[in-house]
């Protein structure tokens, strides 16, 4: 492992340390793997390894915590398909405000707000700060294909895009997930695994899977489950900023992962999203 892989690596031990609000698999939620999905892409075939939701249990009661419920007030602000240009109001940009002011006060946020400042590579003052992660992730552009700004690294990895009304773009995020699943949007085909990726378990928190939204359909996806938005936000725009090669490695807890992380113009987070390479045991 090469040496800022490992400083980032004992980086994101802490946030997962520090994410005091990470729900707990088997008690706080509880999802049902059922088997794998197929590799085709139709959005009806028979391939769908799964005939019954991902989440049979989520304690809602957890999504009345700040960050949260800061987080899902932001997942209705988008137009799912590329090429229809975003209007955001004036409602909406106060809606971002409030989500980073909550988050800027987690434990997560401080920590990953501390070790960007150690390294030049944000502004200590709070304020300046947060006007740099408005512009990581909330400030429009337009995506491939697209003359007006239709996009934003938030909507793209948390809310989830369409292109051309049949690919699901995007959408790396659990309780956005589990919300459309819960709405009847989400048809959950299954788990994603190849001859490299270890086998998937209900009380790990990242899974690749399968699933059509909408009418589209999502080939192959990659998310964690159950952690906080605060430690995602936290853990991809340390990524963002430390790691202009777009692929970073990280060991925390028993895991092994890369989180890949595509700049868009170096501005602004194109996708983000952890891809888990193995498990590791816990040592004695």
């Amino acid at each position: 492992m090469i040496e800022s892989d490992r400083e980032l690596s004992a980086m994101v031990q802490e946030l997962w340390d520090n994410d005091v609000n990470r729900f707990k698999p088997g008690k706080d939620y509880r999802i049902s793997l059922q088997g794998k999905a197929g590799d085709t892409m139709g959005i009806n075939d028979n391939n769908d390894g799964a005939g019954y939701p991902l989440f049979t249990f989520v304690d809602e009661n957890l999504f009345k915590k700040e960050t949260f419920l800061a987080f899902i007030s932001l997942l209705d602000n988008y137009v799912s398909d590329t090429g229809e240009p975003e209007i955001v109001t004036p409602e909406e940009v106060a809606e971002n405000h409030k989500f980073l002011d909550s988050i800027i006060q987690s434990p997560t946020m401080k920590l990953a707000h501390k070790y960007l400042v150690e390294k030049h590579l944000s502004p200590k003052d709070e304020t300046q700060f947060k006007e740099q992660l408005y512009r990581i992730w909330f400030e429009l552009y337009a995506r491939r294909g697209s003359s007006k700004p239709d996009s934003s690294g938030f909507e793209h990895v948390f809310v989830g895009e369409t292109r051309g009304g049949r690919t699901v773009i995007g959408f790396h995020n659990w309780i956005q997930l589990y919300l459309q699943e819960k709405l009847g949007h989400i048809d959950y085909k299954g788990y994603s695994v190849n001859a490299n990726s270890p086998q998937p378990d209900e009380n790990k928190h990242i899974l690749a899977l399968q699933f059509s939204w909408k009418d589209g359909i999502k080939p192959k996806g990659s998310i964690f489950i159950g952690v906080s938005p605060e430690f995602e936000f936290a853990l991809y725009t340390l990524c963002f900023l430390t790691s202009p090669n777009e692929r970073v490695k990280v060991q925390f807890s028993f895991y092994d992962v890369e989180i890949v992380c595509h700049h868009y113009n170096q501005k602004h987070i194109g996708t983000t999203y952890p891809v888990l390479l193995k498990y590791r045991k816990p040592t004695e």
